[in-house]
């Protein structure tokens, strides 16, 4: 199932108490996006792939690999550096983390610095589940448009990422289900 960008009218509502964290206040050299993947796996086990802020290489495929560089693992606040595959326009990244809640499934990270062009990248994502065993996932992020580029181009380089790790976390959430239920 690809992610596709918000339609204009949709079927699943954002709950109000999520809805605000998708809605950014953009500055005039920002652009942002918001991409939904629908998950057939239940939110719980969507979750515990989301929001390990330790490994993040579990459902993205650009991440060699990652470890906590400051503060505690999975702590707001807490530091990590990502190292990303190579063949990518960059080698690493570190990044903060920003909210993680539990209660209303909602996880957050910004981008502090790293060998790439992604500057000032800030996502949130949320979770809800919709159905018994199905989940949407609600990704939105802000970046400043990359100098060399326009907005539109920046935004389709982070859209063609993000839209493939919405993909993964959908495989890897929806086989972890299969094996779970195989031991059911």
């Amino acid at each position: 199932n690809p992610p596709t960008p918000l339609p204009t009218t949709m079927v699943f509502q954002l709950p109000t108490t999520v809805s605000s964290h998708h809605n950014p206040v953009l500055q005039p050299n920002e652009c942002s996006s918001t991409l939904f993947q629908t998950i057939a796996a239940p939110a719980s086990i969507v979750w515990a792939l989301v929001s390990d802020f330790e490994n993040p290489q579990r459902y993205k495929p650009f991440v060699r690999s990652c470890r906590i560089i400051d503060g505690q693992a999975n702590q707001v606040g807490c530091l990590r550096r990502v190292d990303v595959a190579s063949g990518l326009p960059a080698s690493y990244s570190i990044e903060r983390l920003e909210i993680l809640d539990h209660d209303q499934r909602i996880f957050g990270f910004s981008i502090v610095s790293g060998d790439h062009r992604l500057s000032n990248y800030r996502s949130i994502m949320s979770l809800h589940p919709n159905g018994g065993d199905e989940t949407v996932v609600v990704e939105t992020y802000v970046i400043d448009a990359a100098e060399a580029n326009t907005k539109e181009e920046t935004c389709a380089f982070v859209d063609t990422i993000v839209k493939l790790n919405l993909r993964t976390l959908s495989r890897v959430a929806e086989d972890l289900a299969g094996k779970a239920q195989q031991q059911v």
